[in-house]
């Protein structure tokens, strides 16, 4: 089943669909996930100098390269920069990131929040407070690295409408994608009309809504969350039988259908290669609305971060 992409600025192509990587820091997990999707045709890996596991995607791709079975110009990469840091920081922590991984460049490098995390104790944390943040500031310097070809495109993650209209009133290279929690019960219609609107693609994560969020949030000490099995939602349960799909495929079939990118993670083989299977069926105009209609709002986001005012 043949990849698909979409359009982005500059003249790039992002995959339709690509293997997230966000709590995975197993290596052996890591390495067998990342080569379970490259063998079933994914050509996206996301992940992000917060994830601590862009050494191990490296290596990988190191091995897949030099195999001659890809191509650097084959795979798209994602990482992130650690919240939205000081000006001065940027190009050190995208050189430590393109050092893990392996790479002269990256395709896409985001600011993955519009606030910056104080790192004076390694690995960013919400326990710490955040360092003042200047959004537009931070976004020049990203441009003089895409200047430098560090990266091919930029762009932002978890930023709101404002935001991002502060950023494409400011900027000389206008992001190329604004990755957001998006699924059935959180579809956030007016962010994604104003970024496609401008030409900026949204990226959607937590499209199943994490389920594994809770075990990850203890590991690290922090409150487990009550999340929405949205597997087992009578919409998307009647639908899967319907279309002989599987749950996952249709809550990813219906995201992908509003031209928005994906990333679902998994370390499960089978899983990663059903997530793939979703371009060989469309939905129906009716079910299409219908699960448009389980839209909860705020009332149905998973990941809260306390910046609205930034």
């Amino acid at each position: 089943m043949a990849q698909q992409y979409f359009n982005i600025t500059g003249g790039n192509k992002i995959p339709a669909i690509g293997l997230g990587t966000f709590t995975v820091t197993d290596e052996i997990e890591l390495e067998r996930a990342l080569d379970v999707a490259f063998e079933t045709g994914y050509r996206h890996i996301d992940t992000a100098y917060y994830y601590q596991n862009e050494h191990i995607i490296g290596r990988v791709l190191k091995k897949w390269f030099e195999s001659g079975k890809l191509k650097r110009e084959d795979v798209f990469i994602t990482t992130k920069l650690p919240g939205c840091q000081p000006p001065d920081k940027v190009e050190t922590y995208l050189k430590k990131s393109l050092e893990d991984l392996q790479l002269d460049y990256v395709d896409l490098y985001l600011i993955h929040f519009p606030i910056a995390f104080d790192l004076s104790q390694g690995r960013p944390s919400v326990q710490r407070p955040t360092l003042p943040t200047d959004i537009v500031a931070t976004w020049k310097k990203l441009e003089e690295q895409v200047d430098l070809g560090r990266c091919k495109t930029i762009g932002i993650s978890n930023f709101n409408q404002r935001q991002v209209k502060r950023i494409v009133d400011n900027a000389r290279i206008v992001p190329a994608a604004n990755q957001v929690e998006l699924h059935i019960y959180l579809q956030q219609p007016e962010l994604v009309k104003f970024c496609q609107d401008n030409g900026i693609i949204i990226i959607s994560y937590q499209t199943f809504a994490n389920p594994g969020v809770s075990a990850w949030l203890e590991k690290q000490n922090l409150s487990p969350r009550v999340v929405p099995d949205l597997f087992n939602d009578p919409v998307v349960k009647k639908l899967a039988t319907k279309y002989k799909k599987t749950s996952a495929q249709i809550l990813l079939r219906f995201i992908l259908e509003k031209n928005i990118a994906l990333i679902p993670k998994s370390i499960t083989p089978s899983r990663i290669k059903e997530n793939f299977q979703i371009f060989d069926f469309t939905l129906d105009k009716a079910d299409f609305e219908e699960l448009e209609k389980l839209d909860k709002g705020d009332a149905g986001r998973v990941t809260w971060f306390d910046h609205s005012e930034t």
